[in-house]
């Protein structure tokens, strides 16, 4: 029996229900125990992306039937602790910077986010302390100030910090009305029909590889945006991965999801002709900024959907593209924060947290379906489309008590290391997580290894 949130997630997408016959769960009670229904949707988030990739793969195969898909448990929670579980020649990654974290204020709780330099800056600013300010000297500044009055005041800098909600709090709030309106996966077709195909992949390859052939413009950071374009290169997709060179990021992250992709460094503005050159040959772009931030570099869907019909344009954002705080800078630690689930998952005494940074692993997850999907309906009508996700609308749905299921049965999840994997690379000696979208005649790895920051040069290979 599938599960139902497996069902509502490829319904979303705009699924044949048939072929849900197609997929297999293998199910292992206590994988990401919580509170919340995690490891579900972490299984229909994973489970609804290889169905995809089945899919599009038996289209452009041309193949009888769409291979059957497998989505086990074991592999989806070790996949969603990827950037965790990692190692460089032995070291375990850097995951978070000592402000960002839980403070107690006045009168309740605030998580801060300061990963990035330029983040910690404003946040030491809109505070009014200097850039070489201890966290204890933050905390003692917090303990005078309301969560709500911090969250303001930081915003304001543009900073990042969001004060504790329950779920109700967060129900009253005007983006939550605006989040609620919009589905799960936002689907719709954009510009004019044009005469892009795809063309049929060799019946006589290994693997079967539903994205080969097929170029994708990685405009996206942190976790959510390069999860999808991550396993869009495990399914042979060519991912070129473009970071502005003035933007720092954080190494260990981008190792972690920059497994199958190339990375180069481009100024948006400045070199605007090698982007154009980019997009006129993409098949998909992705972006993963602020909703708007890209627009002055004719990055909108609109503008790229006019130039170049037919493109697959995917949007992924923490709060959505509406509301009051859609021009709001978010992450998923944040977002669970503000949507009641931290207080969910916490106690009395403190706030809590999911066992993995769900929402990001799963819309990442999610939104490779939506373009695998995308790209199988342009075949049929030459249309481009816009696929766009919110972290606030993935945790709506996790947070949504309709349609629960008991739990299941199964074999006990033992833990990661059946699901891990070793290889060498240019950044070291690499202990990963394996991908976990698995279909009959898949892919099991990714064809290469991650590459340094900006080593790749601007262009298709």
């Amino acid at each position: 029996m599938i599960d139902q949130m497996i069902k509502s997630a490829w319904i979303a997408l705009g699924g044949d229900r048939e072929l849900l016959s197609r997929l297999v769960c293998v199910e292992r009670p206590g994988a990401m125990a919580a509170r919340l229904p995690v490891q579900r949707l972490a299984r229909a988030c994973v489970g609804a992306c290889a169905l995809a990739a089945a899919e599009l793969g038996a289209l452009r195969g041309g193949l009888g039937s769409v291979p059957r898909a497998v989505v086990d448990d074991g592999a989806v929670a070790t996949a969603f602790h990827s950037e965790r579980v990692l190692r460089i020649d032995g070291r375990a990654p850097v995951n978070f910077a000592p402000l960002s974290r839980w403070w107690r204020a006045s009168y309740g709780w605030v998580r801060t986010h300061a990963n990035y330099p330029h983040h910690r800056l404003r946040l030491l600013d809109a505070l009014g302390l200097p850039d070489d300010a201890t966290p204890e000297e933050v905390e003692r500044l917090l303990l005078e100030r309301s969560a709500l009055e911090i969250e303001e005041t930081v915003y304001a800098a543009g900073g990042l910090a969001v004060a504790l909600r329950t779920p109700g709090q967060w129900a009253a709030h005007p983006q939550a009305a605006e989040v609620a309106q919009r589905p799960l996966v936002e689907r719709a077709p954009i510009g004019v029909a044009s005469g892009r195909e795809l063309p049929p992949l060799e019946r006589e390859s290994a693997p079967l590889l539903p994205a080969a052939g097929l170029r994708v413009l990685d405009l996206t950071r942190v976790l959510a945006g390069p999860v999808a374009t991550r396993t869009l290169a495990l399914l042979g997709a060519d991912v070129l991965r473009v970071d502005a060179p003035e933007l720092p990021e954080l190494a260990d992250q981008h190792a972690d999801t920059g497994f199958g992709k190339r990375s180069a460094t481009l100024e948006l503005g400045a070199d605007s002709a090698l982007l154009e050159e980019l997009l006129a040959s993409a098949d998909v772009v992705v972006t993963g900024y602020r909703p708007g931030a890209l627009d002055r570099f004719g990055l909108s869907a609109e503008a790229l959907a006019e130039r170049h019909p037919g493109l697959i344009v995917a949007e992924i954002s923490a709060w959505g593209a509406y509301g009051p705080w859609a021009e709001r800078r978010g992450f998923d630690s944040l977002v669970q924060v503000a949507t009641g689930i931290a207080a969910t998952e916490g106690s009395t005494m403190e706030p809590g947290a999911l066992p993995a940074q769900a929402l990001d692993h799963g819309s990442g997850y999610l939104m490779a379906a939506g373009i695998l999907r995308a790209l199988g309906e342009r075949s049929r009508d030459g249309q481009g489309r816009l696929v766009r996700l919110a972290l606030a609308r993935t945790a709506r749905w996790l947070t949504d008590d309709a349609g629960r299921d008991p739990r299941p049965g199964g074999q006990k999840y033992e833990g990661p290391d059946a699901w891990l994997a070793e290889r060498d690379g240019p950044l070291g000696r690499l202990r990963y997580a394996r991908p976990p979208v698995s279909f009959t005649g898949g892919p099991t790895d990714w064809a290469a290894p991650p590459v340094p920051l900006g080593s790749s040069p601007a262009t298709w290979s």
